[in-house]
């Protein structure tokens, strides 16, 4: 290899293509066509990881190729150029590749050249100004090396020497930085989290994901606590891509600054050079295995949740002509109160008053029930409550001596009720108002000095009686 080629390939490994293309267009213009400098020439183009610069990638082999048909440098970066292009893009550049492949096989069947070929369509190019190959190509590297070592201290130093011999070496001068800065004292979770990655995220999805099965099912977690919970599982991501920008960052200036310009950019070596780093996947099989394995599992408990949602209780509404000795007349038309919130369509509703069969005409009834059922399972409470809807009823009513939220019922089921004194009659009255996934309720009754647990009693025994389960 001439010193031309050591040259660009330095400016290509230290991530500077547009210095090493112009090193090798100067040396073919000076000295004539060389197979390596249309080799260096090439992948320098192909180090920008852009169609165009592809293109003329392409152009430069063909070029070599004319001059030099059965060069296997050549033969082998054509094929992994044609390797690495899509097939749906570029299907007469990827065709081609087959041609190439079979011609490097019948040439060089054990060569290092063929080795690459076959493992560029499986994994991203390690020298590009893509960064997410960039980060890919980071990861995978201080991963391996930190497998590899005894200790973190130690894939630190492995990796320093290696850079120290080809300082030139971009991805050298970024694995020393990056395993530098993650041997660093009190890491270890970082360290973790890059060697680990595909089971922290399948631990962060599961657990994510059971919140929400909890919020949408059993228990009433808030939404803020899933969120919560999001953020704090993706802070220590956020701390390790800081700090893997920054490696790079740092192991790029590093090799950039170490070749200078006109000057052979190889470090003298000692025979005891750093060794290739093998090419990256683009996946492996166990990182398939974990995303497999979350996807499969938030769409089982996704699609269990969203069923569990979709469920609720099927009621039908009985109306009693008569009530507890009383007699009933029918408010439909005159007082409906599921008239005033929109987006509910009830299947059935009824809304009665009740009160003594031997009463003056003027006397004030004994019980008003208004019940609604249906498919509410996607009513939120804020909607059912409607605001201060219940507040403006009960002063309406009357002067409110105590309003209370009782417990929930079933299916996420809330009620709330309130004691007063009706303003018309100086009657005690209480009032409760409930719902849940499949009903709506209002019942409103005399209740003379009544706690509030014989108020709600009231109420949950009037919202049996006009309320039966549906038949399946």
């Amino acid at each position: 290899m001439n010193d031309s080629c050591r040259r660009a390939e330095a400016f290509i490994a230290a991530g500077r293509p547009g210095e090493a293309r112009t090193v090798a267009r100067d040396a073919l213009d000076t000295d004539g066509p060389d197979a390596g400098l249309f080799l260096v020439l090439a992948r320098a183009h192909m180090a920008e990881d852009d169609d165009d610069h592809d293109d003329a990638a392409e152009r430069v082999f063909r070029d070599g190729l004319d001059a030099f048909p059965d060069d296997i440098g050549l033969l082998g970066g054509y094929a992994e150029l044609c390797a690495r292009t899509d097939a749906f893009e570029r299907p007469g550049r990827h065709a081609r590749g087959e041609t190439i492949s079979a011609r490097l096989r019948e040439l060089a069947p054990h060569s290092e050249e063929l080795r690459r070929v076959e493992a560029a369509g499986k994994s991203v190019p390690t020298v590009s100004g893509n960064a997410v190959s960039e980060r890919r190509v980071q990861a995978f590297d201080a991963a391996r090396a930190f497998a590899a070592a005894p200790a973190p201290a130690h894939a630190a130093d492995q990796a320093a020497q290696w850079a120290a011999h080809a300082p030139y070496d971009r991805r050298l001068a970024v694995l020393a930085e990056t395993t530098a800065a993650l041997a660093a004292p009190g890491r270890a979770w970082l360290r973790l989290m890059l060697c680990r990655a595909s089971e922290y995220r399948l631990a962060g999805t599961a657990l994510v994901v059971l919140f929400v099965v909890l919020r949408v099912t059993v228990l009433p977690v808030p939404y803020g606590v899933t969120v919560a919970v999001l953020v704090l599982l993706s802070l220590p991501g956020l701390a390790l891509r800081r700090l893997l920008r920054g490696a790079r960052e740092r192991g790029a200036a590093r090799a950039s600054d170490a070749v200078p310009s006109g000057t052979d950019g190889a470090s003298a070596s000692d025979g005891f050079g750093p060794p290739e780093l093998p090419p990256v996947p683009r996946a492996t099989r166990r990182e398939y295995a974990f995303a497999g394995a979350g996807i499969a599992l938030a769409l089982v408990a996704g699609g269990a949740a969203y069923a569990s949602s979709l469920t609720y209780p099927r009621y039908e509404v009985v109306a009693h002509d008569e009530y507890r000795g009383m007699a009933g007349y029918d408010l439909q038309d005159a007082y409906n109160p599921f008239r005033a919130m929109p987006g509910f369509a009830p299947a059935q509703s009824v809304a009665r008053v009740y009160v003594e069969k031997d009463a003056a005409p003027d006397a004030g009834a004994a019980y008003l029930v208004a019940v609604a059922v249906g498919d509410f399972h996607k009513a939120r409470e804020p909607d059912l409550r409607g605001g201060t809807a219940f507040e403006a009823m009960t002063e309406a009513a009357g002067t409110v001596h105590d309003s209370w939220e009782a417990e929930e019922g079933p299916y996420g089921g809330w009620m709330q009720c309130a004691r007063y004194t009706e303003t018309a009659s100086g009657t005690p009255r209480g009032m409760c108002v409930w719902a849940d996934k499949g009903s709506l309720g209002l019942a409103l009754f005399t209740a003379a000095d009544d706690d509030r647990e014989a108020v709600e009693t009231t109420a949950r025994s009037v919202g049996g009686d006009f309320l039966r389960p549906a038949a399946d």
